[in-house]
């Protein structure tokens, strides 16, 4: 029962990350996005003092997504426009910062929490069926948002020009991606922590668009790619536990799955490059 939670949880994970990982790529958010994965433990920390309730409790999660937002969209403008640092050098610094002093707020107001190496790297050991909960709510909540402003998106990530002339708030859209990132680390918090999560936003969407380059295909492949990493990487987990008695990190080997299905589609890509001209030479 427990490896079947963590599959659920961990596909939930990967669907929530592949519906939104394509526009962070293509609006080229990445680091942005990354940003969030650190940030957001500051925001859930802050979140939990100001509610005084659950920690994983919904209005605390939803605060918290929101405060990791605004402080990373803040700080990071703020830093790019008053002293004039390019923007990835801004990224870098705010990132640092907030992240280091969340987990400066977690070791001195959170200690009564259970809130340690398990909220950097994750523990799907410990997942429950509230998580898989949470993480299918925030399929849905993805799932409608692509679905409902699928042209708005679609336009915003490959022309931001054509967007502003065609009257579409790019603002607005652009803060909406930065929310929902917010929320799917969030989703992805207890499942992968906060630094593994990038690995489900980017990677598996790099992996289909070796095969396939229009945004409705990316847009299925991408979270297939995803689950199949997550329901392998729970599959080999266990095997090596039981088996070789090696207590390996479910999230871990999801990650390094991520990286090899990769490489092997770049290697299959170059292969079939060179069959092809082998076959038809120029």
């Amino acid at each position: 029962m427990n490896d079947l939670i963590q599959m659920g949880v961990l596909s939930a994970v990967a669907i929530a990350c592949g519906l939104i990982g394509p526009f962070l790529v293509l609006k080229k958010m990445v680091m942005f996005a990354n940003s969030l994965s650190h940030t957001v433990l500051l925001g859930i920390a802050l979140a939990f003092l100001l509610m005084g309730g659950p920690l994983f409790s919904l209005p605390t999660l939803l605060i918290g997504a929101l405060l990791a937002a605004l402080m990373t969209a803040f700080f990071t403008e703020g830093l790019v426009r008053l002293f004039r640092l390019q923007e990835d050098a801004s990224i870098g610094l705010v990132f640092t910062a907030l992240f280091a002093l969340g987990i400066t707020v977690v070791t001195f107001f959170m200690r009564d929490v259970h809130l340690g190496l398990d909220a950097v790297m994750g523990n799907a050991d410990i997942l429950q069926l509230s998580d898989l909960k949470l993480a299918s709510t925030l399929v849905g909540l993805n799932l409608i948002v692509v679905i409902v402003f699928f042209r708005q998106l679609q336009i915003i990530s490959f022309d931001q020009n054509l967007a502003k002339a065609l009257g579409v708030r790019c603002s607005f859209f652009h803060f909406l991606l930065l929310f929902l990132s917010a929320m799917t680390c969030i989703g992805a918090f207890r499942a992968v922590g906060v630094l593994l999560v990038l690995a489900f936003l980017v990677g598996p969407f790099l992996t289909a668009r070796i095969f396939c380059n229009r945004l409705p295909w990316l847009l299925f492949w991408t979270p297939v790619i995803g689950v199949i990493a997550s329901v392998s990487g729970t599959l080999v987990s266990r095997f090596l536990f039981e088996y070789c008695n090696l207590a390996l990190l479910t999230s871990g080997i999801v990650a390094t799955l991520i990286g090899l299905f990769y490489c092997l589609a770049k290697w299959v890509s170059s292969a079939t490059i060179v069959s092809c001209k082998k076959e038809f030479p120029s």
